[in-house]
């Protein structure tokens, strides 16, 4: 279904209709996702409650079990609720935008075991904090880090921009591939490692990188497809709006022994806009990993004014990547789209497209 949908798209969008390799599937699609993120609510009897949001509305359908998130993250974030009410903790109400817990937030590395704990609230304190951290410490060992997290603004943005440590150091790692990855509070690291380092294996290899060729990699995150492509390439740089993110990038590559890497924190319309007009740094390669809108203009501009031999392109949404895709055909060949199914049991889907600039001559 997924490949379909894609071809679908590829059939209505490119001049090019390249046909859509098959969906690389994951073996054991179960207990996979290693973030969760449970809104925290007050059911009709007026117990807090926590689970998913029912479609289009913002009532709270109460989960004992989801299939596909980590079981151990289940855990934590039950035992969380329980304490909320044996402890009479206020729960945030939107409408009123009264009541403290707004979310539980858990992150777990799948390799390390290490699990990252985040409170939302909507204020400074939560009554009984210590007792709190120490009875989640005591039940839960792998918890390594408890992150008070503010969130006192009317919005549907999950977290804010305050972290508070209450017990360990604010972050977790994971290993992907032959990495070590410093995962904190708003930094995004993909959801299924598993998958996520099959995925970068076929971009990396997709590109064909060699130690003459300099590599941008737009939307960086933490770093990782940087630091997969570090060992290949001459030069990286990597370019990230979320600030924090940049910082786990950068020790990212100095825990990794990585030297050929830069980061730099900022839009990547104006950053590399200001490589490439202003610093004068040509890649000859692009790696794109963008949010689920896809490419601006502005950096589609840049990139038709460069040129560079090779673009891949990874993308969590198959209409904007087709779309930019055709943006850009007018100079490339897309030489290849792969589904990689890194969201089992839904609709979404991840892809790498490969393509190669045309040859002047052959124009």
């Amino acid at each position: 279904m997924k490949q379909n949908a894609i071809q679908s798209l590829v059939n209505k969008t490119l001049k090019n209709k390249i046909k859509v390799e098959e969906t690389l599937g994951m073996k054991e699609p179960y207990f996979y996702r290693n973030k969760a993120q449970y809104p925290v609510g007050i059911n009709k009897e007026n117990v807090p409650i926590i689970g998913v949001f029912a479609n289009r509305t913002h009532e709270i359908i109460p989960i004992e079990e989801c299939l596909i998130q980590n079981k151990e993250s289940q855990k934590v974030a039950k035992f969380v609720l329980e304490f909320i009410k044996e402890n009479n903790i206020s729960v945030y109400n939107e409408k009123t935008r009264k009541g403290l817990i707004r979310h539980i937030v858990t992150k777990i590395g799948i390799k390390t075991n290490e699990l990252m704990l985040i409170l939302v609230i909507n204020g400074k304190s939560i009554p009984n904090e210590n007792k709190l951290v120490k009875e989640v410490i005591q039940k839960f060992p792998n918890v390594k880090t408890i992150v008070k997290n503010i969130n006192t603004k009317n919005t549907n943005v999950i977290m804010g921009k305050e972290n508070i440590n209450l017990y360990g150091n604010g972050y977790i790692e994971d290993i992907l591939g032959e990495f070590k990855f410093k995962i904190s509070p708003l930094s995004f690291y993909q959801v299924n490692p598993i998958q996520a380092e099959k995925l970068y294996k076929i971009g990396v290899e997709s590109a064909q990188i060699s130690k003459k060729d300099i590599v941008f990699d737009l939307y960086c995150g933490i770093g990782t497809i940087s630091l997969f492509m570090s060992k290949y390439a001459k030069k990286v740089y990597g370019i990230e709006i979320v600030e924090e993110a940049t910082k786990d990038a950068k020790e990212n590559a100095k825990v990794n022994n990585i030297e050929n890497c830069e980061f730099i924190a900022g839009d990547v319309e104006n950053i590399l806009d200001d490589l490439i007009n202003c610093k004068k740094i040509i890649p000859d390669i692009i790696m794109i990993d963008p949010p689920r809108k896809g490419l601006d203009n502005k950096s589609v501009e840049n990139i038709l004014k460069i040129l560079p031999k090779k673009i891949v392109y990874i993308s969590c949404n198959p209409a904007s990547l087709v779309r930019d895709l055709a943006k850009l055909e007018e100079r490339y060949l897309v030489n290849k789209i792969k589904p990689v199914d890194m969201f089992p049991y839904s609709k979404h889907v991840e892809c790498v497209a490969l393509m190669s600039r045309k040859d002047e001559k052959s124009e």
